[in-house]
């Protein structure tokens, strides 16, 4: 039930002033916590539907910096194949809706539910591919067919 009034975005919380335990009774429970530099992630991912991962980042203290939405360009542009690991697109995108392993390609797949960028409203699925010592190989987006939009691009 509590989950049911839980906050999908971090809505009411304060900067500075909203401990950890005011980001849960908001948000909930987070999916995943973990440490980045000096501070701890609260990962919020509204896999598949809601399309977006919140990120709640709180101080050492327990203090919330912000709670940021994550899959947006400006922070798939930071994942470079061949140089970000897998556990760097873990910390800027939070848990993968899916895992999928291609053994032939020796292949780790991690993908998100995502609005395709720029096109409110119109599906996609971001999916980044692991070799297995762990480096990003190639980062891609497919479109999801949806009856009733074509030609409408």
């Amino acid at each position: 039930m509590l989950a049911a009034c839980a906050s999908f975005d971090g809505r009411g919380l304060v900067s500075g002033q909203s401990a950890a335990v005011d980001v849960e009774r908001a948000m909930g429970s987070p999916a995943e916590k973990r440490q980045v530099g000096g501070e701890t992630w609260y990962y919020y991912p509204r896999q598949p539907y809601g399309r977006q991962t919140f990120v709640a980042r709180l101080t050492a203290e327990g203090r919330l910096i912000a709670v940021e939405p994550r899959l947006n360009p400006e922070t798939l542009a930071k994942i470079v194949p061949n140089t970000t690991r897998g556990e760097q697109v873990r910390d800027l995108l939070g848990p993968p809706w899916q895992t999928t392993r291609i053994a032939r390609l020796e292949r780790e797949v991690w993908t998100w539910s995502i609005e395709r960028w720029g096109k409110p409203g119109f599906p996609a699925q971001l999916h980044v591919q692991m070799s297995p010592d762990g480096v990003v190989r190639e980062v891609f987006t497919l479109e999801e067919y949806q009856a009733g939009r074509e030609g409408r691009d």
